[in-house]
């Protein structure tokens, strides 16, 4: 009979390999940036704001490259942060269940090993796409045993530039209020990271009882037996559709502005490592000619939340519905479109997000420097597009760029990894499937200007550097043999 296994099984399993991975890379590097102090207190490396997938994979990649003296900061309690137990309404991801994600390369933090870790192998391959709360549950995991370091229940205010070079960042946190001197800032705030949910004006004027987006919190029990309405037919359209369904809406109407529902997602039928890399190379003609076509076609809703919808009797999809205004009538109100009125107790706009950094109340003081495509570039007259427009002009490290040189050098300071970066960079900053590379990108140009501006620093270390590698006694010198012939006797003989 044979002996029962000691050796760990589960997470405990896959941790152990994690730190074994870890171990024979040397990672994380060791820490190499020189401290600084202002005003007499440290100055912090890099402060990231946003604890959601992406400002934890730039946790991890700055530190294995050794940018140990960074902190991460999130406005939400921990465990809830990012859309994925808030405001996301979908069962599973959207994304297949195979990709890689915040992994940074490493087998043992993939999700899949996570999963298998958890559930078993069997459990994995009946699986068909990750469930949105154990996501969540593998980012709090994930957290955890790359030990990041981020502060929850706090919200950064301001970022204020320094004479100094420096930032320094006005935080809330239980009513306290903090400032934090930082070199360098991330804005890992996700799809809104530089606007907010857009609400046409037809809500103008109507009482907040009456609507919500889609990124708000709903009550969705207070819809039973309700009419409840939908603007948009994206994914979180669906989703919230179905969710209101599903607390037992008596009615729901869905009114949409095409003709019909696109159905071919066509940025993930390119998808690969060349659009990965290859994006950002692009002239920008090209970038402009890529996400103008891409948008233009629209991005269908994954096909489990149409199903999830149009499984209920008492859903009505609207297809070539416009809502050209919306009307207040006592309890409820009427949505009005070219082809009828219909009255709602409750509308949901489905409208999506708008990237505007004039509105972002914590940019105010370096907003109006930051450069926009609209601000250089000359948009084609057959490609208008408000959203490409508004997007920032960024660097190599995702950094915002100077409208007018020398108005505000510290926007250099200042990187912006979310959404809105995709015209500078392509889609590495939101989604899953490129935002390893991403973080990968971000992390290397930081470490570069931390490198460079401290050059001054390094090389008198260089200087200093006194570790000898020989002792001394390792060789001895021999003396020239009297007996040699020299090298004129040499000649002679």
């Amino acid at each position: 009979m044979s002996e029962p296994s000691i050796l760990p099984t589960g997470l405990d399993a896959l941790e152990a390999r994690l730190r074994q991975d870890l171990a024979w890379l040397e990672l994380p590097a060791k820490s190499w940036v020189p401290p600084r102090m202002a005003n007499g207190k440290a100055v912090v490396d890099v402060v990231i704001i946003g604890g959601g997938m992406a400002g934890l994979v730039a946790s991890g990649m700055l530190k294995r490259l050794g940018v140990a003296n960074h902190i991460v900061l999130d406005k939400a309690p921990a465990g809830q942060e990012g859309p994925w137990i808030t405001f996301a309404r979908m069962r599973t991801l959207r994304s297949p269940k195979q990709l890689t994600g915040p992994a940074m390369g490493l087998p043992a933090l993939t999700f899949r090993a996570y999963y298998e870790a958890r559930y078993g192998i069997e459990a994995w391959a009946a699986l068909d796409r990750a469930p949105r709360e154990i996501w969540m549950d593998y980012l709090i995991w994930y957290r955890r045993v790359l030990e990041l370091p981020v502060r929850n229940n706090i919200s950064v205010d301001a970022i204020l530039p320094r004479d100094d070079g420096m930032l320094d960042l006005i935080c809330e946190q239980d009513g306290r209020t903090e400032t934090i001197v930082a070199r360098h800032v991330v804005l890992a705030t996700g799809r809104d990271g530089l606007g907010g949910p857009y609400v046409p004006p037809i809500a103008d004027g109507i009482e907040r009882k009456f609507w919500a987006h889609t990124a708000d919190e709903i009550d969705f029990a207070a819809l039973k037996n309700k009419r409840v309405g939908v603007i948009g037919a994206g994914a979180s359209a669906m989703d919230n559709a179905a969710t209101a369904l599903e607390a037992g809406a008596g009615r729901l109407d869905m009114f949409v502005r095409r003709k019909e529902l696109p159905r071919i997602n066509k940025f993930t039928g390119i998808g690969s490592q060349g659009v990965v890399h290859g994006f950002v190379g692009l002239p920008d003609e090209w970038k402009w000619r890529f996400l103008d076509y891409t948008m233009g076609q629209q991005t269908p809703p994954p096909r489990p939340s149409v199903l999830r919808v149009s499984a209920f009797a008492q859903a009505h999809l609207h297809l070539g519905s416009p809502v050209t205004s919306l009307e207040k009538h006592g309890d409820h109100i009427v949505v009005v479109t070219p082809k009828g009125r219909y009255p709602l107790d409750f509308l949901i706009f489905g409208t999506g997000f708008r990237i505007d950094v004039i509105n972002r109340s914590e940019l105010a003081a370096v907003a109006p420097s930051i450069r926009l495509w609209r601000d250089r570039f000359p948009v084609p007259a057959d490609m208008q597009n408000n959203e490409l427009q508004a997007s920032p002009d960024l660097g190599e490290a995702f950094e915002f760029l100077e409208k007018e040189p020398g108005a505000c050098p510290a926007l250099s300071k200042i990187h912006c990894f979310n959404f809105p970066a995709t015209l500078s960079h392509g889609k590495l900053t939101g989604d899953i499937p490129a935002v390893s590379e991403g973080a990968d990108r971000l992390a290397r140009g930081i470490v570069k200007a931390l490198f460079v501006e401290d050059r001054e620093r390094h090389f008198a270390d260089l200087q200093a550097f006194d570790t000898p590698e020989l002792n001394g006694d390792e060789w001895v010198d021999s003396e020239t043999p009297t007996n040699c012939a020299t090298p004129s006797e040499r000649t002679l003989i």
